[in-house]
């Protein structure tokens, strides 16, 4: 069991769901809305902020906003609180902050061109100098 455990104050829904549990709730809010090119990345090992990372395309503006509002209401009607929203605005690229899970919702231009499947999906790390090894 998580502590501490919060309650939804509309419907006192505890906030139960783990990482995978979380994940999969946004993958499908996003199916439901035609999301394209989801991507679930594990960061666990990359990064102490937040352990899974999904990446989905939208084809307009208008897309990403709606994408964005649905990850938010089913994780909200879920129990799940949202950390922050950013990018609406423009709706190019989204960003939903779970905690454990951070979701982008990029346009297919924005995506290509920041790459973060490539970024976070690091197979090849070069050793630091510092460490020693060769």
């Amino acid at each position: 069991m998580r502590w501490p455990i919060t309650f939804n104050p509309i419907t006192c829904i505890p906030n139960m769901l783990n990482t995978e549990e979380k994940t999969q709730a946004v993958v499908s809010a996003l199916e439901d809305i035609k999301a394209t090119n989801i991507t679930v990345i594990n960061t666990s090992k990359q990064s102490q902020l937040f352990e899974r990372m999904v990446i989905a395309s939208g084809n307009s503006n208008r897309q990403t906003r709606a994408l964005a509002d649905n990850v938010v209401v089913k994780l909200k009607e879920l129990g799940e609180e949202i950390h922050g929203r950013e990018g609406e605005e423009t709706g190019d690229w989204v960003l939903i902050d779970l905690g454990e899970v951070i979701v982008h919702i990029m346009q297919p231009a924005v995506r290509t061109y920041y790459n973060l499947e490539e970024l976070w999906n690091m197979k090849h790390i070069p050793p630091s100098p510092a460490s020693g090894t060769k």
